[in-house]
């Protein structure tokens, strides 16, 4: 190796090591062997900054956003309701969530696969009281474990099936793939339900601040109406409905005050006073069709927000409540719910006098709510999301997904132009705010991925990785053939997070076939273990995109991907090696 390859290899060892050791947080880490490598000249200056535009921060970042208004749809507990009302347990969820994540992905791009699934795997979390991350990496790792079945699952396949046809053969077909890859996905699975233990649970940087945050006891009230889902039903129902996560503590019927009793049956106009966090309240509202805005006219509109303040000393409004103050009709802002630490509070919340120190929910005018907040001496807390009495926009952000997916799948659009759209048409319909829209794409892996691209470019720059392919194909030359496709299959493992999945199949595809000719064997074994290679990248968030996209929400550290993805990775070397023999003999 000469200078430059030696110091674009020990500049990528260097970074690894600083990533395992977790003492800097990931983005800073990347942005520091951006810098490094512009210092020692193997990226060049006019390179530095092209991560920025490259498909995968596009396609993370885009992809973000899109789950975020699926998220906000109201559409994950309808579809949870729908096909796992009653689904208890970790495991159970975790099998459902790995199944549906790796079938779709056969057909569709696993990166949308995964992003339909992110939210119902965030009510998951939620019904079963643990982190996401329990969900999460799994699921990446399912969705790559799917594509490899199928040669539109993921872009290796279609690659390598390009590579086959340029050697002088037939390309692979659409279901060339299916008998090894389904038996190494079979595996994996198997292997993701029962040991998904090995990765710890975290949460986001952000979540201490939540859990700061997390009142239990805030008191609302919700109409049952003539579109309610829950009319004519028990309050037994509605308990099954909210999972014991919100309890009714009253029944407003007319002047009468009526027991919660199991048995009873709600009309049309009941009034239920019901207590519970912001996320479980919401959820109960949204599926069962209620009305939290009572007596008084909905807020529509997409400048309408919901927002959690905090009464201050000297508020006007202490010793009044809502109604008495005419809080609606003088200043347009609904009263959703208020919550007073160490009590338990009873009464519509409209008719309870504030104190000091009361949490409340209020609705408003997105532009005018911190300004008014600030006349009433309310301080307005850190932000978190608040759906609570927000407009659902119901299928349009399924149907946007739907087409993004539709339009990637037959190749009228690539990938990035598609979500691209997506997530702009997520924000121009209002599924999501402006304002949150910004803070879903989770800054820091943008700029992650951002500065490690042109740093793992330099690799192939330098001509680092053409070194390295001639060793490995030394090393091989005296391999048996079950040696020999595993060394490729371990090579094209290694080799994808430095390069894009793609990248890594056209480097080692004419490696593979090149080293199967020189061994006298037939080269369809082998380029499909580059295939399977560059598709499995179960050891790094950074080498393919679905890891990536669930490394913020899931509040993954660098070091955590190996503890799943290493044993998993050499499940899949163990599966794929005897079925390559068994389906494609050499």
């Amino acid at each position: 190796m000469n200078v430059e390859q030696l110091l674009s290899v020990g500049l990528i060892i260097a970074m690894m090591a600083v990533f395992v050791w977790g003492r800097f947080r990931y983005d800073l880490v990347a942005v520091g062997a951006l810098l490094a490598g512009l210092a020692v000249g193997i990226v060049p200056l006019d390179a530095a900054f092209t991560g920025f535009s490259n498909d995968i921060v596009i396609i993370v970042g885009a992809a973000l956003l899109v789950s975020a208004g699926v998220a906000r749809s109201g559409i994950t507990e309808y579809a949870i309701k729908r096909l796992a009302p009653n689904l208890k347990g970790v495991r159970a969820q975790l099998t459902v969530l790995v199944v549906v994540v790796g079938v779709m992905s056969a057909f569709i791009k696993n990166i949308g696969a995964l992003a339909i699934m992110i939210p119902i795997a965030f009510q998951f979390a939620e019904r079963s009281k643990v982190s996401a991350s329990v969900f999460l990496m799994p699921m990446a790792f399912a969705s790559l474990l799917g594509g490899i079945t199928t040669l539109v699952g993921t872009s290796p396949n279609i690659v390598v099936a390009g590579v086959r046809e340029e050697l002088g053969g037939e390309p692979f077909g659409m279901f060339d793939f299916a008998p090894v890859g389904l038996a190494i996905a079979a595996a994996g699975f198997v292997f993701l339900v029962f040991f998904y233990w090995l990765v710890p649970e975290r949460k986001r940087e952000s979540g201490d601040m939540h859990e700061a945050l997390d009142i239990k006891n805030y008191l609302s009230e919700a109409n049952v109406t003539a579109e309610s889902k829950i009319l004519g039903k028990t309050i037994a129902d509605l308990f099954n409905l909210a999972k014991g996560s919100v309890a009714v503590t009253s029944i407003l019927r007319g002047n009468v005050r009526l027991a919660p009793l199991p048995d009873a049956t709600l009309k049309e106009g009941d009034l239920l006073l019901i207590e519970g966090d912001p996320t479980a309240l919401d959820g109960l509202v949204a599926q069962a069709g209620l009305s939290v805005t009572g007596d008084r006219p909905a807020l529509d509109g997409d400048s309408v927000d919901s927002i959690e303040a905090v009464i201050g000393a000297g508020s006007s409004l202490i010793g009044w409540s809502a109604q008495s103050l005419g809080l609606f009709d003088r200043l347009h802002v609904n009263l959703l719910a208020i919550s007073r630490k160490g009590q338990r509070l009873s009464g519509r919340p409209g008719t309870i006098p504030l104190e000091l120190g009361d949490i409340i929910i209020v609705q408003g005018d997105r532009g005018s709510l911190p300004e008014l907040l600030r006349d009433l001496g309310c301080l307005p807390l850190a932000e978190r999301p608040i759906l609570l009495g927000n407009v659902r926009r119901g299928l349009v952000p399924v149907l946007i997904l739907t087409v993004a997916v539709a339009a990637t799948a037959t190749g009228t659009v690539p990938v990035a132009v598609a979500f691209f759209a997506a997530a702009a048409a997520m924000v121009l319909f209002g599924v999501v705010p402006v304002r949150e829209a910004y803070a879903s794409l989770d800054g820091p892996i943008l700029v992650m991925l951002a500065a490690l691209i042109p740093v793992s470019e330099s690799l192939q720059r330098t001509g680092a990785t053409d070194v390295i392919a001639g060793v490995l194909a030394e090393a091989g030359a005296m391999l048996p053939a079950y040696g020999a496709i595993a060394l490729i299959l371990v090579a094209a493992m290694a080799v994808t997070p430095f390069l894009n999945n793609a990248a890594t199949v056209l480097v080692m595809a004419p490696i593979a076939a090149t080293f199967a000719t020189s061994l006298d064997l037939r080269p369809e074994a082998f380029l499909m273990a580059v295939a399977i290679g560059a598709g499995c990248d179960f050891l790094t968030p950074i080498g393919h995109q679905c890891n990536t996209l669930v490394m913020g929400p899931g509040g993954y550290r660098f070091s955590d991907y190996p503890r799943l993805g290493a044993p998993l990775s050499i499940i899949v070397v163990v599966v794929a090696v005897p079925m390559l023999l068994l389906v494609w003999p050499p």
